[in-house]
């Protein structure tokens, strides 16, 4: 009885639903016997690319005939011979290991959130990366989560998603969900490096607004998707807009004014198991697009973010932690 009602509940929201244009599915994959997890994706402002970031600490950029070749990488004393190729997490102080990427479209540098360094940013010609960062007022970074570029102000917004375990401690689940993480602002003017946002739920993947006005971070750990008013009357608040049956990870801006995308997991206990799923979503929460992606990764694969873009007719790929490919959506 209660399994019919779920039915009826969500029945509605289902029908609502737009239809996903995007149904051809191409694995980029990368170099054979090489790093894992494509946990980022993005174009620069060429659109070229994807460029992704990867277990061994780099970024990658995918070059048609070619594949992907090495970009840029983080890590100050980053060793080629031990880092190249590897996916042991416990390499990732020495090598290593970018959650979040985000392009400055007027420029056309990259900013890189290394989950055990901090933030960093590289030129279009790539190398090397310069740290910007490693903590703000005063308390070091411990898991960054995911970065983004205000596509008006040129502001830099990224997550601190937990002061009390990290990427390590993911990975072996060895994890208590617990309300330390931080929404942080880098103002590449200024060069000040501000806490906005404390004591937060697990934020991971802020996304600005289009008009720049808000933006967007997933609550982790609380299955939900909150926004935070960066101008106008409601400036400096925030409030939920969409919860959900997963777990969200990074949001990002689609190319309509509006709307966005947000990878989840939605994980069964018995038998226990993990399905990854994208949701395209608008700024006041509807839900547009309910995406399944157990087809095109396993049923116990996470997935971490889905970055659309208006190119080729309309392209959408896919980072997963644990793939040893970036997933590319087109569509028919």
């Amino acid at each position: 009885m209660l399994c019919i009602f779920g039915m009826l509940f969500f029945l509605p929201h289902i029908l609502a639903f737009e239809f996903d244009p995007y149904h051809k599915f191409t694995k980029l994959n990368l170099p054979p016997g090489g790093p894992i997890g494509p946990e980022s994706v993005a174009l620069d402002r060429f659109n070229k690319g994807p460029y992704v970031g990867v277990s061994d600490g780099r970024i990658l950029k995918y070059q048609p005939k070619v594949g992907f070749v090495e970009f840029a990488y983080t890590a100050p004393n980053r060793n080629k011979t031990l880092c190249d190729g590897v996916s042991d997490i416990n390499l990732g102080p020495i090598c290593g290991r970018i959650f979040g990427i985000s392009f400055d479209s007027v420029t056309g540098d990259l900013y890189l959130a290394d989950t055990f360094h901090g933030l960093f940013v590289v030129g279009p010609k790539g190398g090397q990366a310069t740290l910007i960062a490693n903590s703000a007022g005063g308390v070091r970074f411990n898991f960054l989560s995911g970065v983004d570029v205000n596509p008006i102000t040129r502001e830099v917004y990224f997550t601190d998603a937990s002061q009390t375990f990290d990427l390590r401690n993911v990975i072996r689940g060895n994890v208590v969900p617990d309300s330390s993480g931080r929404l942080i602002k880098y103002n590449p003017t200024t060069k000040e490096v501000k806490v906005v946002l404390d004591g937060l739920p697990n934020p991971v993947g802020p996304a600005n607004s289009h008009n720049g006005t808000f933006l967007l971070y997933s609550e982790n750990s609380n299955k939900r998707i909150t926004k935070y008013w960066l101008q106008g009357l409601k400036a400096h608040t925030s409030e939920v807009i969409l919860n959900l049956p997963g777990n969200p990870a990074k949001i990002k801006r689609a190319p309509k004014f509006g709307e966005f995308w947000v990878a989840a997991k939605i994980i069964v206990q018995h038998p226990p198991s993990v399905t990854p799923f994208g949701y395209k979503f608008n700024s006041l929460g509807k839900v547009l697009i309910r995406k399944a992606l157990r087809r095109q990764y396993s049923k116990n694969t996470i997935v971490n973010v889905l970055q659309e873009y208006n190119v080729n007719g309309g392209t959408l790929f896919v980072g997963s932690r644990e793939a040893s490919y970036a997933g590319k959506f087109t569509k028919w």
